[in-house]
């Protein structure tokens, strides 16, 4: 494949950076999150694994702007091009991910704004949005919770299906996104 033909058809170089950043940030989110819960209540390490969870958090919240804004341009076609059924089900699923980097830390904010904890992010703390409410909390760290773990599954069928089209469907749909040391 010549190189040209290769560029054009592959994300943008900042759009595979992100993409791999991001996944390296999930990963760190979530092994924070888990080690912390096989953690005995007491142990030292729980409140910075718990701070680490959140600056990984507000980092994927940060970035996900940078990623919005990549989308805006060109993506680069799958060849062969899918049938319409996993095109739709393919941006139904990227909507998802999305979502989830978005609404999980908004969530995470307001639940710690009302519990009334601080949120530090490096040198300073984001300001409150909303009152003081134990309730409501609770409430949001249900809803961060649950889509937090529904995020596990989100990000599983998003790997599988890469697999599944590199494997299975022969297409460029993996090659577009892999770093070029990867691609052949």
């Amino acid at each position: 494949m010549t190189r040209d033909l290769l560029a054009h058809n592959r994300y943008a170089k900042l759009s595979i950076t992100l993409h791999w950043l991001m996944l390296g940030l999930f990963v760190g989110v979530y092994a924070c999150i888990e080690i912390r819960g096989w953690l005995p209540r007491q142990h030292p390490l729980r409140g910075p694994l718990l701070g680490t969870h959140a600056l990984f958090g507000l980092a994927i919240f940060s970035l996900v702007w940078v990623r919005l804004l990549g989308r805006l341009q060109k993506r680069p076609p799958i060849t062969p091009r899918p049938p319409a059924w996993q095109t739709a089900l393919a941006h139904l699923t990227h909507l998802a991910l999305y979502v989830l980097m978005i609404v999980t830390p908004l969530l995470a904010w307001l639940m710690l704004s009302a519990a009334g904890k601080p949120i530090p992010y490096f040198a300073f703390t984001l300001p409150s949005p909303i009152a003081l409410d134990p309730d409501l909390a609770k409430q949001f760290k249900e809803w961060h919770e649950w889509l937090g773990n529904a995020g596990y599954w989100l990000i599983g069928v998003h790997a599988c299906a890469g697999i599944f089209h590199h494997y299975w469907m022969r297409d460029n749909t993996l090659t577009r996104i892999l770093p070029k040391r990867f691609v052949r």
